[in-house]
């Protein structure tokens, strides 16, 4: 059994979490998470309050294991699902783009655990000052809105200068990767792409398959220009995306180039207009499974391969 402080602090059996990724992460893959040992992450995203409640409904019906939401503090309706994750007491809010600094106090007197993802040393401190109960250091493999440090680099550093648990995100896939995120230092991992190509994942067949498809190069970074930069699948968007960016277009006509493309990809398909949002770690993938079988393989896994590096080391 592999145990660390984050399983106590969100009361879980294996130190994984499922990324809340936007159109990808619902209820129906935050409860199996969760049913499976892990701790299951909706997204918000951009959705407004009576949608996000709506799923935290569905997910509490579907489990009686603790579930989060990851909050995107860019949203416009950032406020309003604030106040539903209070009222509903969900157990963990994770969250992104942003200081939540000032939705700790109402969400720690409503039970929750709050884990910001951070992508440097310098937030990593500050989100322990202001009272995360942990966070989460996410390498620049991962997919979605990415920083620029690789994860290899980041997790050592931000496990040094905090106090705090320390989750790794980025380039994670299989028990090789759960292992060596705890030889760096991290306590348990997020996992985004690897849970999209799951069964109870309800993101389009297409989307799925482009990922079983993608080899090591795919996934690729636009929008850098724009101060978001995206990790994808390349695809037609993504070619746009670069001959735009070289030809000097303003950040404000790239935004409206990617807006409801994720959606467009996750929904409805399509792989070769839409956002295919992939961490580096797509090539790895080659399966469609149940939850459960994932995250028992992993930690099965990363076991064996800690059994083994300490018999080599003869301890």
């Amino acid at each position: 059994m592999i145990h660390t402080r984050i399983c106590e602090i969100l009361g879980i059996e294996y130190p994984i979490l499922q990324g809340g990724m936007a159109w990808v992460a619902t209820a129906e893959l935050a409860a199996a998470v969760s049913n499976a040992g892990g701790l299951g992450i909706i997204g918000a995203g951009n959705a407004p309050a009576d949608v996000v409640e709506r799923e935290i409904i569905k997910a509490s019906e579907l489990t009686t294991k603790p579930f989060g939401v990851n909050v995107m503090l860019l949203s416009p309706f950032v406020d309003q699902v604030m106040e539903v994750i209070i009222k509903h007491r969900v157990k963990v809010v994770t969250t992104g783009a942003g200081n939540p600094g000032k939705y700790i106090g109402g969400l720690k007197e409503a039970g929750a655990k709050i884990i910001p993802v951070v992508p440097s040393v310098a937030l990593a401190k500050r989100m322990q000052s202001v009272g995360a109960d942990a966070l989460i250091a996410e390498g620049t493999e991962a997919g979605g809105h990415i920083g620029e440090l690789t994860t290899m680099c980041l997790v050592p550093q931000v496990v040094d200068a905090v106090e705090i648990p320390v989750i790794a995100a980025g380039g994670i896939a299989d028990g090789r990767g759960l292992a060596a995120a705890l030889a760096l230092g991290a306590e348990g991992v997020q996992m985004g792409t690897r849970f999209v190509c799951s069964v109870e994942c309800t993101a389009h067949a297409n989307y799925k398959e482009a990922l079983l498809k993608a080899g090591d190069r795919d996934a690729v970074v636009s929008g850098r220009t724009t101060g978001h930069p995206v990790r994808c699948l390349k695809n037609k968007l993504t070619r746009e995306f670069d001959r735009l960016e070289r030809a000097g277009t303003p950040a404000e006509e790239l935004e409206k180039l990617g807006a409801g493309k994720l959606r467009e990809a996750v929904v409805e398909g399509n792989t070769k207009d839409g956002s295919v949002m992939s961490g580096q770690i797509a090539g790895l993938i080659n399966d469609i499974k149940p939850v459960k079988e994932i995250i028992e393989g992993i930690t099965k896994e990363a076991r064996d391969i800690i059994e083994i590096t300490a018999k080599v080391l003869g301890r």
